[in-house]
This record gives structure tokens, C-alpha cells and sequence, in this order.
């Protein structure tokens, strides 16, 4: 079995479910130790009161072949997030690879109303959690990932740079949260140059995780079957998917010509030749521009 992350250590905060719990998942299969983090444990749910836990994310990880290390960790609360890096410090000495894909704000976002008819509560709280706990953690996080040069930070958002550069993204705090998470990526890969060091954002296509087949009334096992409600849901993908983005990346010795950039999952199955659990490479965002927005019937021929 391919582990090139063996003896890497890397820590995907936001790893309860959908696309952290699978980078986790897929950064394990290749070898590495890997810390998990988020609020929901089986003793206690967040406020998102989703049953997915962070144990059963380490314990995927185990099985996949890696090491699966779960911290209860609320990444909004300095001291929580302190605690965390210095765990990860005494036990492992390091840190490779650092994933900020905390969210945990679906329950708090409108995508119907105006910023004036929405609950600023609501809205502010957004975008604490999608914002100051990712820069929370990279401020604790950071000085151990520059100890040794070709540490590696990566973004987790929604849309690429030049997608949500034209498009609204249907909600001024969602908009204001994704594209925040851009620039944040954009700024960490100048601060972290002078230490060999890269940062990206990364952006899944259409993701079916555990909420979106919900949403869909489908299982993984016939999720095709969501496109009676939606046809263009033929292009969308598993969480898996990311997850091999995110293992390619940590194991590319050249990553660093990435630093700065908005990545997407459909485009690094393209650059590193990996493919989801159905063998595809669907490409979303390209299907959504060049079908979906010109009126064209659903179909993925040539972009899946």
C-alpha cells in the first residue's frame, strides 16, 4: 500500500464530518497521524445537533491505516486551541500539515432574504465561525508548522477565486464567510514563504456529505436518485474526493508552486490523476459555468 505520509503529522480542525472528516480519512490511508478536532463528540453535540462524531472520525482514520487522534475542540476558544497545539507538540514534535476547515454555521444561513431582513445574530455568529476560528487556530497552530521547512496549510472554502470572484454566493454572510477564507489563504502562503512553508485554498465541487444526502432524501448507495429532484445533481461528488486532493497535495514535494492559489478538487483530480470512489474526476464548477448556467440539459458527458 502507497503511505508517503508516513511519519507526517497533520491536524484537520473541522473533522466532525462532510469534507474534514474524509481529508482525515484520506490523509490517514496514506500514512499519516492524524489529530481530529470538533465539537461534536459522543457525550455532547454542537449546536448543529448532528449525530457524526469526532471518535468516529479517528476511528476511520485507524482503519484506513493511519492514526486517528480525536480532540474535543471548540476553535472559537483561544485557550481550547492552545491546549490542542501544545498536545500535538509534546506528542508528535511537530506538525506537517494543518487543515482549517472549520464551519459549523449551515443552521444559521439564509440564502432567501437580504442582509437587512436576516438575523444579525445569526448572521455575525457565521461568520465567527467561519473566520476567527480559522485564524484562531492558525495563530497557535503555525509556529509549530514552521519548525521545519515544507509545512502545508490548507483553506477549506466554498468556491474558487475566479467562481465567487463573479457569482453571489446567495447570502451576504456566506458570501462574506467564502471569500474571507480566500484571502486568508492568499495572506497565509506571503507570511509563510520565508520558512518554506505553503498555504492554498481548496474547494470541493458539488459535495454529497452526510447533510446534502439528507437533503436529498438519498444514501450514498443511490444518491443518483436525487437527480429526480435535481438532474444537475449528477455532477456532484464525495467528500472522498477532497480527501485525495488534500493527500496529494501533503505529499507532493513541488507543492509549494500552489502557494497562494484557489485549488479545487475537480482540477487536482486532473493535475495528480486521482479519481473518486466511482473512478470519475467530476469537475464541477466547469459543468456549472458551461451547463448549468447557459440553460443546457443536465449531462456530465466530459465533465465526470
Amino acid at each position: 500500500m502507497d503511505t508517503p505520509l508516513t511519519g507526517r503529522t497533520a491536524l484537520v480542525a473541522g473533522a466532525t464530518r462532510g469534507a474534514g472528516r474524509q481529508i482525515a480519512v484520506q490523509l490517514g490511508a496514506a500514512g499519516a497521524t492524524v489529530y481530529v478536532t470538533g465539537r461534536t463528540t459522543r457525550e455532547r453535540r454542537s449546536e448543529m445537533n448532528r449525530p457524526e462524531t469526532i471518535e468516529e472520525t479517528a476511528e476511520l482514520v485507524d482503519a484506513a491505516g493511519g492514526v486517528g487522534i480525536a480532540v474535543p475542540t471548540d476553535h472559537l476558544e483561544p485557550d481550547q486551541v492552545q491546549a490542542l497545539v501544545e498536545r500535538i507538540d509534546r506528542e508528535q514534535g511537530k506538525l506537517d500539515v494543518l487543515v482549517n476547515d472549520i464551519w459549523g454555521a449551515d443552521h444559521l444561513t439564509d440564502f432567501e432574504s437580504p442582509v437587512w431582513k436576516q438575523p444579525l445574530d445569526s448572521g455575525l455568529r457565521s461568520l465567527r465561525l467561519a473566520i476567527d476560528t480559522h485564524l484562531i487556530t492558525s495563530h497557535y497552530a503555525l509556529p509549530l508548522l514552521i519548525r521545519r521547512p515544507g509545512g502545508l496549510v490548507v483553506e477549506m472554502t466554498d468556491g474558487t477565486a475566479d467562481y465567487n470572484g463573479t457569482h453571489y454566493r446567495e447570502s451576504i454572510f456566506y458570501d462574506t464567510a467564502k471569500n474571507a477564507v480566500l484571502r486568508l489563504a492568499f495572506a497565509q502562503a506571503q507570511e509563510l514563504r520565508p520558512y518554506g512553508g505553503t498555504a492554498v485554498a481548496l474547494s470541493p465541487g458539488w459535495i454529497r456529505s452526510e447533510a446534502m444526502l439528507e437533503h436529498f432524501e438519498v444514501t450514498e448507495a443511490n444518491w443518483r436518485d436525487g437527480t429526480a429532484k435535481d438532474p444537475h445533481f449528477a455532477i456532484s461528488e464525495t467528500p472522498v474526493l477532497v480527501g485525495r486532493a488534500v493527500a496529494a497535495l501533503a505529499a507532493d514535494p513541488q507543492v509549494a508552486r500552489f502557494t497562494g492559489q484557489s485549488l479545487s478538487s475537480g482540477q487536482l483530480a486532473k493535475e495528480y490523476g486521482f479519481t473518486d470512489v466511482d473512478g470519475s474526476q467530476p469537475d464541477a464548477y466547469r459543468y456549472i459555468v458551461e451547463v448549468v448556467e447557459t440553460g443546457r440539459p443536465a449531462d456530465t458527458t466530459g465533465y465526470r
